[in-house]
C-alpha cells in the first residue's frame, strides 16, 4: 500500500470476492549507453528516443512515468542495485545494436514480481523481481525481455489497443457504478488491458534471449528464471487463494520455459555458457527490502499499521490480511472479505454525500449515517447486489479519505459485529504501534561445509512458510546439495 495520498488509490489487485473481478496488474510480463536509473526524488524522466520510436512515444512515456511510480509505491532507492541494473542495461543495449539509445530504468518499491516497459524507452523492474533473481544473468534476461518489447514496438501497440477498448468501462460501471473518467480502479484496469499478448511475449522472449546471449550473459537464464517465477506464483497463490499474477495471461509456463530453453540452445549451443556472477549479484541485493515496505504499511498479525500516515486498524479473528499497491485485503475462510483503500475527495464534499455519489453499486441511500469515532469523522451505509451484501464506510483523517468495504454473501449479526469492530479500531497510530513494525530484508549467507538446503532453510523458520520460501528464492528443492563457499539468500526480520 503506497504512502501519502497515493495510498491504495488504484483498486483491488487480489481478493475481495465479487470486487476481485477488477483485480488486474499493470504490465504483466516476464519479465556505456545513456541510461538513467531513477532515484528517490527524481523528476520525471528526460526525453528518451530509442531508435525506431516516434515523437508521440516520448510523450506517452513521459506522461505515464509519474503515474507508474505513484501506482507502484514510489522509487526504491538502493545505490548498489541501481548501479548493477544500469551496467546490465548498458551491455544489453550494445548487444541490441542500440548503444546510443537513452533509457530510463526505474526500480519500483513494491514486492510484486514484475517488470514492464512504456513507449519512449521507459523500463521498470520491481524490487520483488530483484529479490527473486539469483544472479546477473537472470536479471539480464528480464531486462533484455523488456528492451525487446521496446525495440519490437510492443509497448506502442499495447497503448493503441487500450485506447480503443470499451470493456473496462462496462466492467467498472457494472460492478462499482463508478465514473470511469475518474475512478482509480478503472485506470488500473486499463493498464492491465494494455498487457502484452501471448505472441508478443514469445517474440520478446526470443529477442531478449538473443540480446542477453550476445551481451555475454548465460542465455539459458531466461528459462531458468521463468521456472523460478512459476514456483513463486504457485507459492503466492497458496497465500492469496488465486493465481492471477504475471503469468496468468501468458503462454502456459511449461511450454514457455521449454521454448526459451530451445531458443537459447539453438542460438548459443547446448552447454551453459556466459556470465552469471551469482556472488556479485547477491552482494548487490544484500539488505534489499523483502515483502511489504514499512513506508507502504505493515501487517502485524491482524493489525495494519501505516507509519507514514500514522493510522492503524485491526480486522476480526479469522481474517488474513494482505497488502498490495492497490488495497489492503482481508479474507475470511467463511466467504467474507474486507477491502481498505483510499480516494481523492475534495475537502468541501461531506462524507455522506461522497458515499452517495455513485461509486458503489447498490447503495441503499436511506441507510447512510454519520458519526465520529476516535475523533475521526465517518459515514457508513449498506449496499446489496444480486450475489453480495456490503457494509461500506468512509472516513477522513488529516484531509485524506479512506474507505472500508466489507463483503459477505448475506448479512448476519456476526458479520455486522465484525465490521463494527474493525471500524472502531481505526485510529491514529501510537508509538507502541509503530514500534511493532519490523523490516523484512534479504541477508546473504555463505554456505559452510556440512550445510544443506534444509539446514539453511531452517534459518527462515521464524517466517510464515519461510522454509518453503527459502527453496524458491534460491532455486533449490529439499535435500539438494549445497556448495560450500557459495552464497545464498535468506529472508530475516531486522
Amino acid at each position: 500500500m503506497t504512502g501519502t495520498k497515493h495510498i491504495i488509490n488504484k483498486g483491488l489487485r487480489n481478493g475481495l470476492l465479487a470486487v476481485s473481478l477488477l483485480a488486474l496488474s499493470a504490465c504483466t510480463s516476464f519479465t556505456g549507453s545513456q541510461i538513467a536509473v531513477s532515484q528517490t526524488g527524481d523528476m520525471p524522466a528526460p526525453t528518451v528516443v530509442p531508435e525506431g520510436t516516434d515523437p508521440e512515444d516520448v510523450v506517452i512515456g513521459r506522461r505515464e512515468h509519474p503515474r507508474i511510480i505513484a501506482a507502484y509505491g514510489g522509487v526504491y532507492s538502493d545505490r548498489a542495485a541501481e548501479i548493477m541494473v544500469a551496467r546490465i542495461v548498458g551491455r544489453l543495449l550494445a548487444a541490441a545494436d542500440q548503444p546510443n539509445a537513452q533509457f530510463q530504468v526505474t526500480i519500483l518499491d513494491t514486492s510484486e514480481v514484475n517488470a514492464f516497459a512504456l513507449p519512449g524507452g521507459y523500463i521498470y523492474v520491481t524490487r520483488g523481481i530483484l529479490a527473486l533473481a539469483s544472479d546477473t544473468s537472470e536479471l539480464a534476461a528480464v531486462l533484455a525481455h523488456e528492451i525487446a518489447h521496446v525495440t519490437l514496438r510492443h509497448a506502442r501497440a499495447r497503448t493503441d489497443r487500450t485506447r480503443t477498448t470499451a470493456i473496462v468501462d462496462r466492467v467498472i460501471t457494472g460492478v462499482l457504478g463508478g465514473d470511469t473518467s475518474t475512478d482509480a480502479t478503472a485506470n488500473r484496469t486499463r493498464q492491465s488491458m494494455a498487457a502484452f499478448g501471448q505472441q508478443q511475449e514469445l517474440e520478446a522472449d526470443h529477442e531478449g534471449i538473443k540480446f542477453a546471449g550476445k551481451a555475454g550473459y548465460d542465455p539459458q537464464a531466461a528459462a531458468r528464471f521463468l521456472g523460478v517465477m512459476s514456483r513463486f506464483a504457485t507459492f503466492s497463490a497458496g497465500q492469496n487463494g488465486n493465481n492471477a499474477g504475471f503469468l496468468s495471461s501468458h503462454p502456459s509456463t511449461p511450454a514457455r520455459i521449454q521454448k526459451a530453453l530451445d531458443t537459447a540452445r539453438t542460438m548459443f549451443g547446448q552447454a551453459q555458457v556466459g556470465e552469471t556472477d551469482r556472488a556479485g549479484y547477491l552482494d548487490s541485493i544484500s539488505g534489499l527490502t523483502f515483502g511489504d515496505s514499512p513506508a507502504q504499511g505493515s501487517i502485524v498479525g491482524r493489525k495494519f499499521i501505516h507509519s507514514a500516515s500514522k493510522f492503524t486498524f485491526t480486522v476480526p479473528d479469522g481474517y488474513t490480511l494482505q497488502n498490495s499497491q492497490s488495497a489492503v485485503v482481508g479474507v475470511a475462510g467463511d466467504g467474507e472479505a474486507v477491502r481498505f483503500d483510499s480516494a481523492d475527495v475534495q475537502a468541501n464534499i461531506g462524507l455522506a454525500d461522497y458515499l452517495k455519489s455513485g461509486w458503489i453499486a447498490g447503495l441503499k441511500t436511506d441507510s447512510v449515517t454519520s458519526r465520529t469515532l476516535n475523533g475521526i469523522e465517518m459515514a457508513s451505509g449498506v449496499a446489496q447486489t444480486d450475489q453480495w451484501f456490503f457494509r461500506v464506510s468512509v472516513m477522513r483523517l488529516d484531509g485524506q479519505v479512506y474507505r472500508f468495504i466489507f463483503a459477505a454473501k448475506a448479512d448476519s449479526a456476526r458479520f455486522s459485529a465484525g465490521a463494527e469492530a474493525t471500524l472502531t479500531s481505526f485510529r491514529r497510530a501510537e508509538s507502541s504501534d509503530l514500534n511493532a513494525i519490523r523490516k523484512v530484508a534479504i541477508r546473504v549467507v555463505t554456505a559452510r561445509s556440512g550445510d544443506t538446503a534444509d539446514s539453511l532453510a531452517r534459518q527462515m523458520a521464524g517466517l510464515s512458510r519461510g522454509a518453503e520460501l527459502f527453496y524458491i528464492i534460491n532455486d533449490l528443492y529439499p535435500g539438494d546439495p549445497i556448495q560450500p563457499g557459495q552464497k545464498y539468500k535468506v529472508v530475516v526480520l531486522q
